[in-house]
């Protein structure tokens, strides 16, 4: 089995990492426009079992290229990639899974359904954390309780250490970060799909020690599909993002000042986008090589009979390996679905998402393999 990923960033690494520990993959290719900024921990599989290509993901001809003679593509590279990917894979005859991030480049991908289920293949967007991993858990809380009234889910990377003033660490891209801080969340609102501002709508959620209280607010995209694909058939459906408290009080200004605006404005003459410049100023603060991370993680599911069941998960960054938390639950989650589809345990072929694709017991005890462990409560 030989496997093809893009991308040689944090969830790149991470998800050709879990693959090279497969011993029925025979080879791994990691693709990038600079290939070599892989994670340190790959290196030693370089020139055995990995290889580094040098691709511009853009360049279609080279893109199908490096696809052929590989059973599968996990494409971690940035979210606007996702179609033209999955397009190449599929004219390619090769299954592809991503890491989404973009609901509405999900419902391009479903155009190419009929395509790929003509070619054998199957894609499936959004297999990352979130999306991905709580689709996954909560399309199968809706099934376990009947007709579900309400669908909470909460999800977030934190330091395990937090600092001042943000209490905030990068834990995967910034720009992709402030992209959900500042796009309307669609949530399920009386059954039906409906938009709400990011930021808003703050709670507590407790966790168990060490983590605690955390606050938790609407973020776009974390849920992807699913509001369109239970709407009339659930009340209410959201998902918020968790942070430490006290981090809302400052992100929601900063926004609202004008500072994470994409549109450029004229600064002593010259043209510059607020989002870049506060980008550049706060990742080098936020940027913390040593600092150790985790993942918190509860999706709940209530019925409208009464009957609840939850899911909670706290991961800890593999100190080990130097592999961070949220490479743990997103970059393994990608390897592990395109795993799924190679072997015939993702039988549905065409484009499907993962709540629709990938059975949860077997996802479930995938990641319980890698000590990744979705416990119920």
């Amino acid at each position: 089995m030989r496997m093809l990923v893009l991308g040689a960033g944090l969830q790149g690494s991470a998800c050709a990492y879990d693959l090279l520990q497969r011993p029925e993959v025979a080879q791994v290719t990691i693709a990038d426009l600079k290939p070599e900024r892989i994670h340190g921990f790959l290196k030693p599989y370089v020139g055995k079992r990995l290889t580094l290509l040098k691709l511009d993901v853009q360049d279609g001809a080279a893109l199908r290229a490096a696809m052929s003679g590989h059973g599968a593509v996990q494409n971690a590279a940035p979210y606007y990639f996702n179609f033209e990917v999955s397009r190449a894979a599929v004219e390619t005859g090769i299954h592809c899974a991503d890491l989404g991030g973009n609901t509405e480049i999900v419902f391009q991908q479903k155009q190419l359904d009929e395509d790929a289920k003509r070619r054998g293949v199957s894609v499936i967007p959004d297999c990352g954390l979130a999306p991905g991993m709580v689709n996954i858990l909560a399309s199968e809380g809706i099934r376990r309780v009947g007709e579900a009234d309400t669908v909470k889910i909460f999800v977030g990377g934190l330091p395990q250490h937090p600092e001042p003033p943000l209490n905030y660490q990068i834990v995967y891209s910034l720009e992709g970060a402030l992209d959900y801080y500042t796009t309307p969340s669609w949530v399920l609102r009386e059954g039906k799909p409906t938009r709400v501002d990011a930021l808003s709508e703050l709670e507590s959620v407790t966790f168990p020690p060490p983590v605690g209280e955390l606050e938790a607010f609407h973020t776009g995209g974390g849920i992807s599909t699913l509001p369109w694909a239970y709407q009339g058939k659930v009340r209410t459906m959201e998902y918020k993002t968790l942070r430490y408290p006290g981090h809302i009080a400052i992100m929601r200004p900063i926004r609202e000042l004008g500072l994470l605006d994409a549109t450029p404005i004229k600064v002593k003459g010259k043209e510059i986008v607020p989002r870049d410049a506060f980008i550049a100023a706060v990742s080098p603060k936020l940027t913390k090589p040593e600092a150790r991370d985790l993942v918190a993680l509860r999706v709940e599911v209530r019925g409208k009979n009464g009957k609840r069941v939850a899911w909670q998960l706290l991961d800890y960054s593999d100190e080990a390996h130097g592999i961070s938390a949220m490479m743990r639950t997103t970059g393994y989650s990608l390897a592990i679905i395109g795993m799924m589809q190679v072997d015939g345990r993702v039988r549905a072929l065409g484009v499907q998402t993962p709540d629709e694709a990938v059975t949860f017991g077997d996802y479930v005890s995938e990641l319980a393999k890698r000590g990744v462990e979705i416990r119920e409560i």
